[in-house]
């Protein structure tokens, strides 16, 4: 059994014992609640405590290897160039997004009120600071304070400033440095995946405990989640179709044709990678010349994912709106560029652990609670098939905009 598979169950088999025991209404129910709850913080926090050597070791190493391959040649340069514009574009659109589906299908208040009480250990750090005191506090004195108190942004900051800085070191140098990092990123994947390992146990307690104290409400909860979460990315995805009608001149026919297939395998396998074959053959049905859909897509498929930041950013919105936060104006632009950037840090993770080390430093970085990741993580399977759907279709559309005055090599359209 795959580990989401047992990640699930044990929601499902928590939230049910849970909801069950609330409707009992015995006097020991309360109480195991309380014993409950313990034991899922204890899982969360082992989550939360790889959480800031994780992102500056994979921001480091991340932007390492990109700078690395925009070194390769500038067709590489010009598709980073384009994969970041449209991961900012792609975040942007999510704060928007996001908010409009809450807005036009809010979460039942009631369910909201339960699933606060049920996480009661989990509150806002507080309003972000104005636009002085933001701006002050931005760049960190002290990157090791930063860290310690889970200033985030700041830290992020500094981390970017280094891995930039460490690109433009000797060679020897900057593998020194590089493979120091690389060597930390291993090893918190070590401990991240021991803690996942346990997953089955601190979320079946987590949603124990939410059963118990929100009862059905939660169920409905969850579902409302999924489905405005995972229409964050379905939109996302659709935004592949005017880009390469526009900016790839492909009629939308012939596109919708050429990469159905491997959308049809995205949806089977959830992976990118598994999809690539499928996606240079719908290359090819496109005519696009094989210099270009060669270099491309493998590059693609291995740093560009258009549905991460505003997806990763979805989840933080949702939890927002979970409890009742307006967040500033401030917090949405912070929010933005933290996901933006945090993309690297989900580059070639599996699920879940992407899924932590890409979501939390947003909450994180605009005090949102990031607890009730413990749950959400559960329910992770489905968006992600709107995640690696959207994927894949926009890697063949860069792949067409690229291609744009380059010779065709041939191949039937």
């Amino acid at each position: 059994m795959s580990q989401p598979t047992r990640i699930l169950l044990s929601l499902i088999v928590g939230l049910a014992t849970g909801i069950v025991a609330a409707a009992s209404g015995g006097a020991w129910v309360a109480p195991a609640a309380d014993v409950a709850q313990p034991i899922g913080e204890a899982w969360l926090a082992g989550l939360k405590m790889t959480i800031v050597p994780l992102i500056v070791a994979l921001l480091i190493t991340g932007v390492a290897a990109t700078a690395e391959t925009a070194r390769s040649g500038r067709l590489a340069a010009r598709a980073l160039t384009l994969f970041m514009t449209l991961l900012v574009i792609s975040s942007a659109l999510a704060a928007v997004i996001m908010p409009a589906i809450l807005a036009l299908w809010p979460l039942d208040p009631v369910a909201g009120g339960a699933l606060r009480r049920a996480l009661a250990g989990a509150q806002p750090t507080g309003p972000m600071p104005g636009f002085t005191e933001f701006m002050k506090a931005i760049i960190p004195t002290n990157p090791i304070a930063a860290a310690a108190n889970d200033a985030i942004l700041p830290l992020i900051i500094f981390t970017m400033a280094m891995a930039f800085a460490i690109t433009r070191l000797p060679a020897e140098r900057r593998s020194l440095l590089v493979d120091f990092f690389q060597a930390v990123a291993d090893a918190m994947l070590v401990v991240i995946n021991w803690v996942l390992a346990l997953a089955p146990i601190g979320v079946a307690a987590l949603a124990f405990v939410v059963g118990a104290r929100a009862g059905t409400a939660a169920v409905g909860a969850l579902l409302h989640y999924i489905v405005t979460y995972s229409a964050v990315g379905l939109i996302i995805g659709l935004l592949a179709y005017p880009l390469v009608l526009i900016a790839g001149r492909v009629p939308l026919g012939r596109f919708a044709r050429a990469v159905a297939p491997a959308q049809a395998v995205a949806i089977s396998t959830q992976s990118s990678l598994a999809s690539l074959p499928a996606m240079i053959k719908g290359a090819e049905a496109l005519a696009l010349p094989k210099p270009v859909s060669g270099v491309v897509l493998p590059l693609a498929v291995a740093v560009f994912r258009i549905t991460a930041p505003p997806m990763n950013l979805a989840v933080i919105l949702y939890i927002a709106h979970w409890y009742g936060l307006a967040l500033s104006p401030l917090q949405i632009v912070a929010a933005v560029a933290a996901a933006s950037v945090t993309t690297f840090s989900g580059v070639g993770l599996p699920g879940q652990v992407s899924y932590v080390a890409s979501v939390a430093p947003i909450g994180l970085a605009i005090g949102v609670p990031v607890e009730a990741l413990g749950l959400l993580i559960a329910v992770e399977t489905i968006p992600d098939i709107f995640r690696t759907l959207g994927n894949v279709t926009m890697d063949v559309a860069v792949t067409a905009v690229l291609s744009r005055g380059a010779a065709p090599d041939g191949a039937a359209g």
